[in-house]
């Protein structure tokens, strides 16, 4: 998806919400979605300021990779431009949604960043958590053992130990929320021990989207022209 938006609009994904488009022709995820979608643009700083055709907790999730994300990394998340706006459900879908982004956070982000702290019995419960419930149980008991790992490495003076630890303990508070953003938030913290964090992560929100209700087939050279001729307005109302 990339390339059919970048080399045509130059456009970026950036961090944080923008006047649109953006100083250097982006605006976050959320926000290119909007106006991909035919909808007037909006500053989207939570999710809640997105239409509410959007499913609230991918696009909850969806923002808190767009903002934590490195430059280098972001441009993931341009291939769900096209995927948020029709994707709102029902209650239960929503919820179960969440659940997903939840129980596959603790399953497959936490495990890597457990084994480096030198956890690996609570990385082997992680992985093999069947369920939301058992995810989030086994997750906060791997961040109340970091946690003290963590502060009996700083009174050791073993500091890489202890640093290993504290983002683990990090990660696993983060994780063990059931709270779509919040899963975000772990993401970011397994991520600064763990590069490969960011590609599970979109790979998680690719695997949410599949869930229920499926935004409406937009073809990528309509949504192309879609956020081409807001720019060009954009640009229009700036030399007026």
């Amino acid at each position: 998806m990339s390339g059919l938006f970048d080399p045509i609009l130059n456009w970026r994904l950036l961090p944080g919400s923008h006047v649109f488009p953006g100083p250097d022709g982006g605006t976050c995820i959320n926000e290119a979605a909007v106006v991909a979608a035919g909808l007037p643009y909006r500053a989207i700083r939570s999710s809640a300021d997105c239409p509410p055709c959007f499913s609230g907790p991918l696009a909850a999730y969806a923002l808190g990779l767009n903002d934590a994300m490195p430059d280098a990394e972001r441009p993931r998340l341009m291939a769900f431009v096209l995927r948020l706006a029709g994707s709102a459900d029902s209650e239960a879908v929503e919820a179960a949604r969440t659940a997903y982004l939840v129980r596959e956070g603790v399953r497959r982000l936490l495990p890597p960043v457990l084994e480096r702290a030198g956890l690996p019995q609570h990385a082997a419960a992680c992985r093999a958590a069947p369920d939301l419930e058992r995810a989030v149980t086994v997750v906060r008991h791997a961040a109340w053992s970091a946690g003290s790992l963590a502060e009996a490495a700083g009174c050791q003076g073993t500091w890489v130990r202890g640093a290993r630890a504290a983002a683990a303990a990090r990660a696993a508070l983060f994780a063990g929320e059931i709270d779509a953003r919040t899963a975000a938030d772990a993401a970011e913290a397994a991520a600064l021990f763990w590069p490969g964090a960011w590609a599970e992560a979109v790979a998680i929100l690719d695997e949410a989207l599949r869930i229920g209700r499926q935004a409406p087939l937009l073809a990528p050279d309509e949504a192309v022209m879609r956020l081409e001729a807001a720019k060009l307005a954009r640009r229009e109302r700036a030399t007026a």
